[in-house]
């Protein structure tokens, strides 16, 4: 397994936890092959035991209800990417506002946490819209929650906040102030490894 150094320290699982976690991984990885086509679970698991922190990421991911799923391969870095594959968004990250801007705005009922602050803590990015786009490819995800997507920055100087679901056959993207949240609105992580 690789060593977390510095900034990692903290963020490394058990011997029982990474077996725990490289078996739910491999559970799922065979049970949506259609997901990762052509991707051999061996090369994603010699990956997975020489990143002890991207280990810990995922373990983030599964804990707060993610169900992380290998969903591509860059071939010019190697690298994997993992999506949060939960059919709906990931129930441990729910009841959040957009970021640290939006939650110290809100005057009374803030909630506990924002979706920009909890993706950094876990080690992961919050998908684009085009990332959410193709993840709705591979299934039919938040189709009674939904999920805040990466902003861009014009929108989000303006106050605003983007959050897709997918609703009548078809994927939307909304818009709210990113000081808003909602008990169905989490937000899904992508993560190379």
């Amino acid at each position: 397994m690789g060593k977390a150094t510095g900034t990692d320290r903290g963020r490394e699982l058990s011997p029982a936890q990474c077996d725990a976690l490289l078996n739910t991984l491999k559970a799922r990885f065979e049970q949506h092959a259609q997901r990762h086509s052509g991707v051999p679970w061996a090369k994603v698991l010699a990956r997975l035991k020489a990143n002890a922190a991207k280990l810990w990421s995922l373990n983030e991911m599964e804990r707060t209800g993610g169900e992380p799923d290998v969903v591509g391969h860059d071939k010019k870095t190697g690298e994997y990417i993992f999506y949060d594959c939960s059919p709906e968004t990931p129930k441990g990250r729910t009841s959040v506002c957009y970021d640290r801007e939006g939650l110290d705005s809100r005057k009374e009922h803030k909630p506990k946490n924002n979706a920009i602050d909890m993706a950094t803590a876990m080690g992961v990015a919050l998908l684009t819209e085009a990332q959410y786009r193709e993840l709705q490819t591979l299934g039919e995800f938040d189709t009674r929650t939904s999920s805040w997507v990466d902003t861009p920055d014009d929108i989000r100087k303006l106050g605003g906040a983007l959050f897709c679901d997918r609703r009548f056959g078809h994927v939307f993207v909304y818009h709210n102030g990113a000081q808003s949240y909602y008990a169905v609105r989490g937000f899904r992580g992508s993560l190379r490894v």
